[in-house]
């Protein structure tokens, strides 16, 4: 059983900064395995952020977060990261980790999903 765990929510005025993180455990992702970070603001649906490959580690982004946001992983502890700049109150939403075989933005091919982390940005 695979689990997906996020943490490093909170509030945080615009203009600042906050890191989430995402704990993988229960099995050993193959190399070519992605990881993803989505979120959901209220009445709205599910949109990406942003992705890394765990071997190589190619980035994808949104173009709104693009040049604020930074994914990055730490094999070893089995561990994705997502730093947020520059934040701004529509970056207000639930941000969920998401893990799958497809290097993509599209949600569909994640297989696991974390439970998700709020993060609310006040003006």
């Amino acid at each position: 059983q695979v689990q997906l765990v996020e943490s490093g929510g909170g509030l945080v005025q615009a203009g600042g900064s906050l890191t989430l993180s995402c704990a993988a455990s229960g099995r050993t992702f193959s190399s070519a395995y992605v990881m993803g970070w989505f979120r959901q603001a209220p009445g709205k649906e599910r949109e990406f952020v942003a992705a890394i490959r765990w071997s190589g580690g190619s980035t994808k982004y949104a173009d709104s977060v693009k040049g604020r946001f930074t994914i990055s992983r730490d094999n070893a502890k089995n561990t994705v990261y997502l730093q947020m700049n520059s934040l701004k109150p529509e970056d207000t939403a639930v941000y969920y980790c998401a893990a799958g075989p497809v290097f993509t933005s599209t949600p569909r091919p994640y297989d696991y999903w974390g439970q998700g982390t709020q993060v609310t940005v006040s003006s």
